[in-house]
């Protein structure tokens, strides 16, 4: 018996040997299985979704900016930066 959790969904496709089937046979008979249950596209399509960072973290993310503007401009008033040639 092959059982196949798919990641977030609540499918299992479970498909059992019978008596006089080669592993060859099973196999394909579980690809297609799995193809018919159509899961696979919907996985796909959230494989490389990401998750929207917590507030904390934007939080955290935003302060470290503002602080290290602040240090820039400091240095800058101070004479320490090398300006560079704006890119297009």
């Amino acid at each position: 018996m092959l059982e196949f959790p798919l990641h977030m969904s609540n499918v299992n496709v479970e498909v059992k040997k019978n008596a006089n089937e080669n592993a060859l046979s099973l196999v394909r008979r579980f690809q297609k299985r799995v193809q018919e249950s159509g899961v696979l596209p919907r996985v796909r399509s959230i494989r490389y979704s990401d998750r929207p960072l917590s507030v904390l973290k934007t939080k955290r993310a935003r302060l470290k900016k503002l602080n290290n503007l602040k240090k820039y401009e400091l240095a800058k008033r101070m004479g320490k930066v090398i300006e560079r040639k704006k890119r297009r």
